[in-house]
C-alpha cells in the first residue's frame, strides 16, 4: 500500500519521457538500469578527459579504461591495460608492459603509440588534465608496441596512480581530432567492456557492449541511463525496481528501499569514499584565516549534521580528515590531540573574536567592520548536501555568522567550485592508495590557481609551504616505512593549518536490486568498491555483474 503511488508515479514519468523523444526499445533481459548522474536531460559526450557531469558516466571507466585499477577495498593495483610496471633511478623513471591482444572496439590493436597520444594530448591541452599529471611528467614514450617509459621531473612515487589511473583513448582517432577539448566524442571507440551507442535521446541512452573486448563479451547485455534531475525522483524510480544499480542518497533506506522488495534491495556503504568537507575559499577575507576556519568548523554539531542530513549512515570526521579506506595510516595521537573538529560554539566565539571579529549588537560579526555574511553553496537535487548546508548554516548563525545557502545544478556549481566563485562550499576530496592524494588536493601549493581559472584540485585556493615540503618528500619516498613517518607530517600540518573543514567520511553510497543482475559487492563480498560514482574503480563490478 505504502510504495504503490511510488510505482505510479515513476511509472507515469517514465512513460511521459517516452513519449517526448523517439521510441526507446522495451528492456530486454541483460539490460542494466544505472541511476548514477542527476541530470534533466542527457547531452551526447563521450570525451573521457572532462570533468564529471561533462561527459556521460562511465566514460572514464566502462568506456575508456586505464592501464590499472586501484582496488580501494583490497588495498592494490588491478592490471588492467598494463600487466606490469618497474620504477627506476630513485622514481624518476616508470616503465610499464601493456597487455597482449587487447583491441579497440573498431577492432584496431592497442599499441603503446595509443599511450604516449593520450598523455601528448594532456600536455597540449591542460583543461583535459585533470589530474595534473603534466605539473609531475616530462616526457611519455612509446619504446616499444607494448612498452611505454614514463619520465618525471622529480621523483615521484605516487606518479603509478595518476598515471595508472588515467583513460586511454586510440591515436587513429583523437590524433584528427582539431579540438580535443571542445570534442563531444559522439561515437567513441574505445577498449571498455561498453562502447556501443544504441540509443542517445534527451531523457535516456543506452550502451552496448564491445565487439571486441579483451575480457570477452561482459555478461551484461548493455547500460541504460534513464535521466532524473534530483535524487527524489531517481529515489522513485529505484524503489519502484526501474534502477538496478544506483549510487544515490536514499532517506530512510531500510523501509522505503529495502521495504519495497525484501527479497531483492539491497545496499551497502562503506565509508571509503573520501571525506566530504566544507571548502572556505581562502582568497576572500577573513576565511584565509587558519582561526577563521577552525572557528566555522568548532561551530558545527556532526552529531547532528550526519543524524539528520544523512540519517546515520556515517559519522563525524576526525581531524586528520582521512576516510576509513586510508585508516590505517591514520595516526591516533594526532587525532585524539586536535580539538577543532568538536562541537563547541564558546570556543568557536574565542577564536572570532581573537582573529578580530566580534559580535555586534545585532549579533552578526563584523570583521574589520564588515558584516561576516557567507553564502554557503551546494548541489541543488543532492538532498542529503541540502540537508547538510541547512545544518551547518544554523550552526554558523548560533556563533554570530550569517550564513545563507544557495543551490544549484550540478554542472554550475561544479563550474563555481573549480572557479574560486563560492565564500562556502561542500565538496568532496580525493582519495587514493595512500593520503598524498588526499593532502595534495588540499593543501599542495602547485595546484592552486587564480580565481576565475578552474582548477582540478584545491579548490579553496590554499597553498601551504610547509605541506609542499613533506609532499614532496613523500614524492621521493618508495619504502612503506618513510611514506607512514611523512604521511603523519601531513597530518599534522593539515591539523595546524585547517585548510578545508573535515565534515564527515562519504559513504560509498550502492544501492542494487538483484531481481535482475547478481554479483554486486557487499559486505559478505567486498571485493571492490561496490559504488558508481568512482571511476575507474567500476569497472571491477561492470566486469563481474551476471544477469540472472
Amino acid at each position: 500500500m505504502i510504495h504503490r503511488p511510488l510505482l505510479l508515479v515513476v511509472t507515469a514519468a517514465l512513460a511521459a519521457a517516452a513519449g517526448c523523444t523517439d521510441p526507446v526499445p522495451p528492456r530486454p533481459p541483460g539490460v542494466l538500469v544505472v541511476s548514477q548522474e542527476q541530470q534533466a536531460a542527457w547531452i551526447r559526450n563521450f570525451n573521457p578527459f572532462l570533468a564529471p557531469g561533462l561527459a556521460r558516466w562511465p566514460s572514464r571507466g566502462g568506456v575508456y579504461e586505464p592501464l590499472l585499477v586501484w582496488n580501494t577495498l583490497k588495498g592494490e593495483y588491478t592490471p588492467w591495460l598494463a600487466t606490469a610496471w618497474t620504477w627506476r633511478d630513485d622514481a624518476r623513471t616508470l616503465e610499464v608492459t601493456l597487455r597482449d591482444g587487447v583491441r579497440w572496439s573498431d577492432g584496431t590493436p592497442l599499441t603503446a603509440a595509443d599511450v604516449e597520444l593520450t598523455f601528448r594530448l594532456l600536455r597540449d591541452h591542460r583543461a583535459l588534465d585533470l589530474d595534473g599529471v603534466w605539473s609531475f611528467l616530462s616526457a611519455v614514450e612509446a619504446t616499444g608496441p607494448g612498452t611505454v617509459v614514463f619520465r618525471f621531473v622529480r621523483p615521484f612515487a605516487p606518479g603509478l596512480y595518476y598515471v595508472g589511473q588515467t583513460p586511454i583513448v586510440p591515436a587513429h582517432v583523437w590524433a584528427g581530432v582539431a579540438d580535443p577539448v571542445a570534442f563531444a566524442n559522439p561515437k567513441p571507440v574505445a577498449t571498455g567492456p561498453f562502447t556501443e551507442v544504441e540509443v542517445f535521446e534527451t531523457q535516456v541512452y543506452q550502451l552496448g557492449r564491445n565487439p571486441h573486448y579483451w575480457q570477452g563479451p561482459p555478461a551484461v547485455r548493455a547500460l541504460r541511463f534513464p535521466a532524473f534531475s534530483s535524487n527524489e525522483q531517481a529515489n522513485l524510480a529505484l524503489i519502484g525496481g526501474e534502477v538496478d544499480w544506483a549510487g544515490n542518497f536514499v532517506p530512510a533506506i531500510d523501509r522505503v528501499f529495502v521495504g519495497a522488495d525484501r527479497d531483492h534491495h539491497r545496499y551497502w556503504f562503506p565509508l571509503v569514499d573520501g571525506t566530504i568537507v566544507l571548502y572556505a575559499n581562502t582568497t576572500r577575507p577573513p576565511l584565509d584565516d587558519a582561526r577563521v576556519r577552525k572557528a566555522l568548523s568548532l561551530a558545527i554539531d556532526r552529531d547532528l549534521l550526519v543524524e539528520v542530513a544523512m540519517y546515520g549512515h556515517t559519522r563525524p570526521a576526525d581531524p586528520t580528515g582521512l576516510d576509513d579506506g586510508l585508516a590505517a595510516w591514520r595516526d591516533p595521537a594526532i587525532a585524539a590531540a586536535a580539538d577543532w573538529v568538536r562541537h563547541d560554539p564558546a570556543a568557536a566565539g574565542r577564536l572570532l573574536d581573537e582573529a578580530g571579529c566580534p559580535r555586534a549588537a545585532d549579533g552578526i560579526r563584523r570583521c574589520g567592520g564588515v558584516r561576516l555574511e557567507l553564502t554557503l553553496q551546494t548541489v541543488a537535487g543532492w538532498s542529503d548536501w541540502v540537508r547538510a548546508a541547512q545544518v551547518i548554516a544554523r550552526d554558523l548563525a548560533t556563533v554570530g555568522v550569517a550564513a545563507r545557502v544557495r543551490t544549484h545544478d550540478f554542472t554550475a556549481w561544479f563550474d563555481k567550485l573549480q572557479r574560486g566563485d563560492f565564500a562556502l562550499s561542500i565538496g568532496w576530496t580525493e582519495t587514493g592508495p595512500t593520503p598524498y592524494p588526499f593532502y595534495r588536493g588540499v593543501m599542495a601549493t602547485e595546484a592552486t590557481r587564480p580565481v576565475g581559472t578552474a582548477a582540478a584540485r584545491n579548490w579553496h585556493r590554499h597553498g601551504d609551504p610547509a605541506a609542499d615540503a613533506a609532499l614532496t618528500a613523500f614524492e621521493r619516498a618508495l619504502d612503506p616505512g618513510e611514506q607512514r613517518r611523512l604521511a603523519t607530517a601531513l597530518q599534522e600540518r593539515f591539523v595546524a593549518a585547517a585548510p578545508v573543514i573535515p565534515l564527515f567520511p562519504s559513504p560509498s553510497w550502492a544501492e542494487y536490486s538483484t531481481a535482475r543482475f547478481t554479483g554486486f559487492p557487499s559486505a559478505d563480498d567486498p571485493y571492490a568498491r561496490p559504488t558508481p560514482n568512482r571511476q575507474p574503480e567500476c569497472l571491477l563490478v561492470l566486469t563481474r555483474l551476471r544477469p540472472r
